[in-house]
């Protein structure tokens, strides 16, 4: 599974999920911004977060970053607690067995190392620029036909 940070969602806002999900405080000490996720289960959230705060039901993605995906989080974060860093993704993309593994092969995906400056910003538009900076890559100098060397 996989969760995408570039895409943000107007509707709902942070404000509205708690009213939904009857979280307090309202309103919040803290926000964070939504995004889509993915395609896959837009009823599912998912914070991404910085790992200075996780609990027993958070996945350590790095020894940087984790996901949760329990109302314990979206609960710190409302009462002013919670990780220094987050981004609320509703839904996730999906992939089946060895399918990930196999589109890497094929030179589908370039991969980088996370960067919280563009994960967790709001410049969505230039996220995937300054991505493929990191890995010194020109974005005019793609192509679509891939190869091998």
């Amino acid at each position: 599974m996989g969760i995408m940070v570039n895409r943000p969602l107007e509707q709902p806002s942070f404000d509205d999920l708690l009213r939904q999900l009857d979280i307090a405080p309202l309103p919040p000490a803290r926000r964070i911004r939504l995004c889509s996720g993915g395609p896959v289960d837009h009823a599912r959230g998912f914070v991404l977060h910085t790992a200075d705060w996780t609990d027993d039901a958070s996945l350590r993605v790095d020894e940087r970053l984790a996901l949760t995906a329990s109302l314990d989080i979206l609960k710190a974060i409302a009462g002013g607690h919670g990780p220094r860093q987050g981004v609320l993704a509703l839904g996730y993309v999906g992939w089946g067995p060895g399918q990930l593994d196999q589109e890497i092969q094929q030179n589908v995906w370039l991969s980088a190392p996370a960067d919280e400056s563009i994960l967790f910003d709001s410049d969505h538009e230039t996220k995937w620029r300054r991505a493929l900076a990191k890995l010194k890559i020109d974005p005019l100098l793609l192509s679509s036909v891939a190869g091998r060397a």
